[in-house]
């Protein structure tokens, strides 16, 4: 990367990194949301912006700019579950929001969130869960069906568990456990999509901080349904003619993308991002000395494909800061960080 657009990108670092910690401490799982929707627009809003929610709860931001449109969208609802059933003995039977996978939050901390607004601590844990008790537990397949949540307070019966408040549909909102290491690794649950939330802040700031004159009009779109589908289907501006979703990038076996650069995904499980567009990312990408990779996603779905879906009539692409373990404890790095935002500098101009 050159020297200035990396002075620059250093420049936002410290609060992108604020903004991030803001928004990981807030309680998002898809459908409880509007929280974190209340705390962007009063961000937005400092900056010097006026942000809109949307009716399904969105933020929807207008940066300012001139020519054709394009709308760059990041989410900040995240995987999550709701009680399905409360047992006889007062544990808790649990259904996923988006792809929770049980394998990964056994023995994890959560909140749980009653439809009346009081909340309480409890445990996800294997049934039957001591070893000195249970032969069988090195055998037993985490599933929802086999695991279940302890609630941290003294019930041992449905009825004791209901006069709490606690009823199916009370959301559970799993504990993300941010950790910022020294040599730049950022480890968290719920990296996607709070960590390229957290870059599109930096980026609002950069633009009305620096004052810069944009060569495009340029909106922002923070939604908050991305985790079960449909979180871009609506509230995309008529004159948009390309929508760049920015999500996490995917680290695995099979790929090119390490948590320290930026990955342009060339295609996903809805088939192939605009030719276009990647053309230009890529090029854009080369052009400023941008640490990138260009990777398919087998197993994904992004905000574009949705907006695409809904029937938007634009270009659309994917970026975003490599992420390892997605959907489970993930880990990008700083410089991931970095090369997304400068590729989002540069790309928008």
């Amino acid at each position: 990367m050159n020297e200035n657009l990396q002075n620059l990108c250093n420049r936002y670092m410290d609060y992108i990194l604020e903004q991030l910690d803001a928004l990981l401490a807030i309680d998002s799982p898809t459908g409880y949301t509007r929280r974190v929707s209340d705390y962007l627009a009063a961000e937005y809003t400092r900056l010097g912006y006026t942000p809109r929610l949307t009716r399904k709860g969105g933020v929807l931001v207008d940066l300012g700019g001139n020519g054709s449109a394009a709308l760059v969208m990041a989410h900040v609802d995240t995987l999550g579950a709701m009680v399905a059933e409360i047992k006889d003995n007062g544990r808790l039977r649990l259904t996923p929001l988006g792809g929770l996978n049980a394998n990964n939050v056994e023995t994890e901390n959560c909140t749980i969130r009653t439809l009346d607004g009081r909340s309480f601590e409890g445990t996800i844990q294997l049934m039957d869960a001591s070893l000195h008790v249970n032969g069988k537990y090195q055998e037993t397949g985490r599933s929802f069906e086999t695991i279940e949540l302890l609630l941290d307070e003294p019930v041992c019966s449905k009825e004791e568990v209901l006069a709490l408040g606690i009823a199916n549909g009370s959301y559970v909102c799993i504990d993300p456990r941010t950790r910022i290491t020294e040599s730049g690794y950022i480890k968290s649950r719920f990296l996607d999509d709070k960590l390229s939330a957290a870059i599109l802040l930096g980026y609002a700031r950069y633009v009305k901080e620096e004052q810069v004159t944009l060569a495009r009009k340029v909106y922002q779109h923070i939604t908050v349904f991305e985790e079960v589908g449909h979180g871009a289907c609506g509230s995309v501006p008529e004159e948009v003619e390309e929508v760049l979703s920015v999500d996490m990038g995917c680290v695995g076996s099979g790929l090119e993308c390490t948590e320290r650069q930026v990955s342009i995904c060339v295609k996903d499980s809805h088939g192939p991002y605009h030719y276009d567009m990647l053309r230009a990312l890529v090029q854009t990408a080369k052009d400023n000395e941008i640490d990138f990779a260009t990777d398919v996603y087998p197993y994904y779905g992004s905000d574009a494909d949705a907006a695409l879906d809904a029937g938007t009539d634009a270009r659309h692409g994917l970026i975003g800061p490599g992420v390892y373990a997605s959907h489970g404890y993930e880990r990008s790095h700083k410089d991931g960080v970095r090369n997304t935002f400068a590729l989002l500098k540069a790309y928008l101009g």
